[in-house]
């Protein structure tokens, strides 16, 4: 039998998927004895235990000045400014991807500068978002649309150009208006892959809004990172981390179910 042809049972898919982390917490665990061992004062790497009970202070403790977990406190802050930045993304990305797609005039039109501008490095323009709107909560979501608006846009435009064509032609045929055809024929086409570039997006959504969240913020996840990385406070470093990909995973799965339950149709496996 070619190895092309196995499929492993369900069982089987758990443990493939479990063996990659626990190779990364051994190799871990294994580097911090070492350092340990040579340095018991090391902070670069700490040991598990120590990286835990870390973590069990940080999300039960309130802090002594202002009384607030700033655990929980970052978490909120972090997510508003991401879920606000993808929400805006996503429904500007819908408009223009259908206009795009679906319009030979719009896509004449706004195609070439779409491309252009997505190859534009989007913290490269970080400065020029804190001069233009201040240090606030605007700047940080807008490069957050910036950064994933210009993707979504193309991907989206392509989608619908990938419409068969037949069946616009039917819907004219039958008399339909370029409204109900961009919302009864492509807009349904549209929506399960809009999902699926969200999923794609949130990883540059999330190294967008560390990024802007180390430079100029009060509170959230990034902030606190770049905050206590000049004591090497890697065990708080850590955790933080952790808890950043333990929320991009949930996002990604609550996104994934979505699809699935919504457009079983366009099911891809992703």
């Amino acid at each position: 039998m070619r190895i092309i042809n196995i499929r492993p049972s369900r069982p089987t898919v758990v443990v493939l998927a479990l063996l990659p982390f626990v190779a990364i917490f051994i190799a871990y665990t294994v580097a911090s004895d070492i350092r340990l061992a040579a340095n018991p004062a090391d902070k670069l790497l700490p040991a598990p235990e120590t990286v835990m009970e870390t973590a069990g202070r940080l999300v039960t403790e309130a802090d002594r000045r202002s009384g607030d977990i700033l655990f929980w406190q970052d978490t909120w802050a972090s997510l508003q400014r991401l879920l606000l930045g993808v929400g805006i993304s996503s429904a500007i990305g819908l408009v223009f991807g259908l206009l795009i797609g679906l319009l030979p005039v719009a896509r004449a039109l706004l195609a070439q500068v779409v491309a252009v501008i997505s190859m534009i490095p989007p913290l490269a323009l970080l400065p020029i978002l804190f001069i233009v709107f201040g240090l606030g909560e605007l700047s940080k979501v807008v490069l957050i649309v910036i950064g994933t608006l210009p993707f979504l846009i193309r991907d989206l435009s392509q989608r619908v150009l990938e419409v068969p064509q037949e069946l616009v032609v039917k819907a004219q045929t039958l008399g339909a208006s370029t409204w109900v055809i961009a919302v009864r024929v492509a807009l349904p086409q549209l929506m399960p892959r809009l999902i699926q570039a969200v999923r794609l997006s949130l990883g540059p959504a999330w190294l967008f809004l560390i990024a802007a969240e180390a430079i100029a913020a009060d509170a959230g996840l990034g902030y606190r990172i770049f905050l206590v990385r000049r004591y090497l406070a890697m065990d708080v470093i850590l955790t933080y981390v952790m808890w950043i990909t333990l929320l991009a995973f949930l996002m990604d799965w609550a996104l994934r179910s979505l699809s699935r339950r919504t457009f079983p149709w366009a099911e891809d496996g992703l």
